[in-house]
């Protein structure tokens, strides 16, 4: 059998795949060393249980929560727990009343703070700061030094709003302590004495805030970044981006103007005066307090200084989902088991074996040892696969759920479905006295026209299922489609070439009756042919036409299954029409 074009096809393909699978293999590792990831993926509420914790939403003003607040309530949940990074969460109402959370693990304290936190989000201008530590009652002030009002405030950065009362209140005030983070809701329209907690890289600073002057439902949207420098290139610090809208524009540019007359009043960088500052204020707390550098007219402002990714996209969420008309008390947290689903999980493992030694004992049995070749390219797209789950789950939080294993478990048969499409293809041009060789390539020009629409319906069933659904159905679609891209890439960078190099063996190109290739059996329609495809009882055996068949050989080969079809119809009738002759002879 003639052996023509290169001599390695498809070996530069697997090495690459070969670099794939070790660059995602290198990543997890280091992640792991650096105790920040782990070699298995993260599982769900379902499988590996978690924390419930049911919360009682309050309304502004004090009223009653209505139903459709209650909604609401559940919504901007999702939307909180969504943003924080936390997946497969359940969400529910309970009694009308109360909102129940599932959260799987332990959810740290950001992701319980983002959560509970109020919806009361507003912008201050910043009076007065000081360290987050309570002035001793020694050295506090004495009561004729005190800060005193000489005349009504004209905004709010007159430092007339602090009264004798608000500055022994500051002096007192202990920001380091628990009892500092609870307090009533204050009045917009008064000054408010408050703290911003202590973080890893800054100590707890008090405040002394003006009146509100832009309201947190005057957001749009907040995001964040890599910050970009005077010349347009993207530098190592992360910033968070504000977007106002029309009414929050109007009010925060008339801020910036007051706020930067205060920073350059006071030397521009090296100046330290408070009143240059505003502060952003997320139930009745301080949770950034930067200074304004410049006047803010189009109503985009940047917060930058000193984030890293946590921090910005923390602030950038508590931004995006605090300006809500709604907060929540903890009623009550306790851990909820996963007993219920680990047997389903067993149960779900149970049958995608049975499932993946059905495809491989049908592959053995039908493709001989080119069988192996559908058992190696599974293993692949399970390496995959599994790598995926875990980086993402490192990276992106994502936790597999019980929906998720019958996604993967679904793929299996999807997968392996791509495979025998490509084979039967090969086998097609084997029957029209092609070599092995020149099969494997004409063969991959059919089928993969066939795999790629395949896997784009996949695709695309996955895609509105994953953006319609909510829950663990969004787990399934996820799984799907990432298995999808998997099968894609295992076809293309292993499948083919793998039999490119076979094509060039002896075993396989002489046709070996164990290969799976032997001319003898070629002529057999087997009982499923790939994409849904059944041997009906009309299929009948195809002899193996000679090599040489010519140009007619040639010609029939280029028509199409219909045309076929109609030439079969045609001999049949042929040939019924001489046996009729011959009798009536």
């Amino acid at each position: 059998m003639a052996r023509t074009g290169r001599k390695t096809p498809g070996l530069r393909v697997l090495v690459w795949l070969g670099v794939i699978l070790a660059a995602l293999t290198a990543v997890l590792a280091g992640g792991t060393i650096a105790g920040q990831a782990s070699w298995a993926p993260k599982l769900a509420l379902d499988l590996e249980g978690g924390t419930q914790m049911i919360l009682a939403p309050k309304v502004e003003g004090g009223s009653d929560i209505n139903e459709q607040q209650l909604n609401q309530a559940v919504a901007i949940i999702r939307q909180r727990v969504d943003g924080s990074g936390v997946s497969e969460a359940e969400i529910s109402t309970q009694s009308g009343r109360n909102v129940v959370v599932s959260l799987p693990g332990t959810p740290s304290a950001e992701t319980r703070n983002l959560i509970q936190a109020s919806a009361d989000m507003n912008f201050r201008p910043v009076l007065l700061n000081g360290d987050g530590a309570p002035v001793p009652p020694e050295s506090q002030t004495p009561e004729d030094q005190l800060p005193k009002p000489t005349a009504e405030p004209a905004n709010s950065s007159d430092t007339n709003w602090i009264t004798p009362e608000i500055y022994k209140q500051f002096e007192a005030l202990d920001c380091n302590s628990a009892a500092a983070e609870k307090s009533e809701r204050s009045d917009p329209a008064k000054p408010l004495v408050t703290c911003e907690p202590a973080t890893d890289k800054s100590p707890a600073i008090k405040y002394i805030l003006g009146p509100v002057e832009v309201k947190g439902s005057n957001i749009v949207t907040s995001s964040f970044q890599l910050q970009q420098g005077a010349q347009g290139a993207v530098t190592n610090d992360w910033a968070v981006n504000i977007q106002f809208d029309a009414d929050g524009t109007a009010k925060f540019k008339e801020v910036t103007e007051r706020l930067n007359q205060f920073y350059v009043a006071a030397g521009g960088e090296s100046g330290t005066d408070p009143k240059s500052q505003f502060a952003i204020v997320l139930d009745d707390q301080v949770i950034s307090a930067p200074r304004s550098l410049a006047v803010i007219t189009d109503g985009r402002p940047q917060i930058t200084g000193g984030f890293t990714e946590q921090t910005a996209k923390a602030l950038s969420d508590q931004l995006k989902f605090g300006a809500l008309p709604i907060s929540f008390d903890i009623q009550s947290e306790q851990q909820i088991s996963a007993t219920l689903g680990g047997e389903q999980l067993r149960m779900g493992l149970l049958a995608g074996l049975i499932g993946l030694l059905l495809v491989v004992v049908y592959s053995l049995f039908q493709y001989r040892a080119l069988g192996f070749v559908t058992i190696a390219s599974l293993v692949v797209a399970g390496a995959l696969t599994y790598l995926a789950i875990a980086i993402l789950g490192w990276t992106e939080n994502y936790r597999l759920s019980l929906a998720g294993v019958a996604g993967i478990i679904v793929a299996i048969g999807q997968t392996a479905d791509s495979f025998i499409v490509y084979f039967e293809r090969i086998r097609d041009e084997l029957r029209e006295g092609r070599g092995l060789v020149s099969a494997v390539e004409n063969g991959w020009k059919r089928a993969k026209r066939t795999v790629l629409a395949s896997k784009a319906v996949n695709l695309l069933a996955a895609l509105v299922l994953y953006f319609v659904a909510v829950g663990n159905v969004r787990g399934f679609a996820f799984t799907l489609g990432l298995t999808a891209i998997a099968d894609l890439i295992v076809v293309f960078m292993f499948t083919h070439p793998t039999l490119q190099l076979l094509a060039r063996t002896r075993f396989f190109g002489e046709g070996h009756k164990f290969s799976g290739l032997d001319p003898e059996r070629l002529g057999a329609v087997p009982l499923y042919r790939g994409a849904g495809r059944i041997r009906t009882p009309e299929d009948r055996p195809v002899a193996v036409r000679s090599k040489n068949a010519g140009a007619a050989a040639e010609a029939e080969r280029r028509m199409t299954i219909a045309e076929r079809r109609l030439a079969e119809k045609q001999e049949q009738l042929a040939g019924s029409s001489k046996t009729s002759a011959k009798e009536n002879k």
